[in-house]
């Protein structure tokens, strides 16, 4: 069965070859890896704070740095904007990083972050990888090559659910705080008490979670294009679709809204009710 389009990830005409593009994606997922895993739970990481409050790790640097060294080499024309160390290039391709996709667990010792590699064509995002190596996880996608994951050595492609009722749906709402700093706490509840299940995973792990068929709705707020940049193809290549919480097909827009895609109109429906003008 063919994957559904999504419009974030299909709305322009994809590369003829994406081929090599997503090799060298996973290679440099694999150099993320192993600077990162290097000082994971290591008792004297230097940890500091950015200007917006965030943590930064000596891990963080690194490991873009170790993904910039590759994309300086390799594809030289080519631009890059990374979480660390900004904007660099002005090509209409442009390799988008997150080395450190969850800082926050990763300085307490917690494995659930994420190295996270896109890269997009004016602007879309055709190619994503989503590593997590800390519990041996990957995921990736190429527009026109399907949504893959490995564990333990052995690759599968990946689907989204075939759910088509939000009663039966098992929704991600990443934390209560996030969404009532937002000013959307009331469109949370009408969402737990309308969906089937609901839980609080955090950063890229229930992204890849709805991809695999597992979840059905993933949202958040305050996301850069580094944060989501890597999911839109692996999400739409599983049939699903991502777009911001408004329905706006774009990821500089700093929400998110997944959903497997026979449901997304139906959540953007309970998130957004018309107004009582009675």
């Amino acid at each position: 069965m063919t994957p559904a389009p999504s419009p974030t990830a299909s709305s322009t005409p994809a590369d003829d070859d994406l081929t090599g593009d997503l090799a060298l994606a996973l290679r440099l997922a694999d150099a993320a890896d192993a600077a990162s895993m290097s000082r994971f739970d290591a008792p004297d990481l230097d940890v500091s704070t950015k200007a917006d409050a965030t943590h930064v790790t000596e891990a963080d640097l690194a490991t873009e740095r170790a993904m910039r060294a590759i994309l300086s080499s390799e594809r030289p024309g080519d631009g890059v904007f990374g979480e660390e160390f900004g904007r660099s290039g002005s090509s209409s391709r442009q390799w988008i990083l997150d080395p450190i996709d969850g800082t926050a667990n990763y300085l307490k010792g917690i494995p659930m972050w994420a190295t996270l590699i896109a890269l997009a064509v004016d602007g879309v995002p055709r190619v994503g990888v989503v590593s997590q190596p800390a519990i041996g996880r990957r995921w990736w996608a190429a527009t026109g090559h399907g949504a893959w994951t490995s564990e333990a050595g052995a690759t599968r492609r990946i689907r989204v659910s075939g759910v088509d009722e939000v009663a039966r749906a098992s929704a991600s709402f990443q934390s209560i705080a996030q969404w009532d700093e937002s000013g959307h706490l009331d469109a949370l509840l009408r969402l737990s008490r309308a969906v089937w299940r609901d839980r609080g995973y955090g950063d890229a792990w229930p992204y890849m979670l709805l991809a695999e068929g597992r979840l059905e709705f993933v949202a958040e707020f305050g996301v850069k294009e580094y944060d989501i940049a890597s999911h839109v193809p692996i999400i739409a290549e599983a049939g699903g679709r991502l777009t911001s919480f408004d329905g706006d097909d774009a990821i500089d827009t700093l929400s998110a809204l997944a959903t497997n895609g026979v449901l997304h109109d139906d959540f953007l429906r309970l998130l957004h009710p018309p107004q009582d003008v009675s």
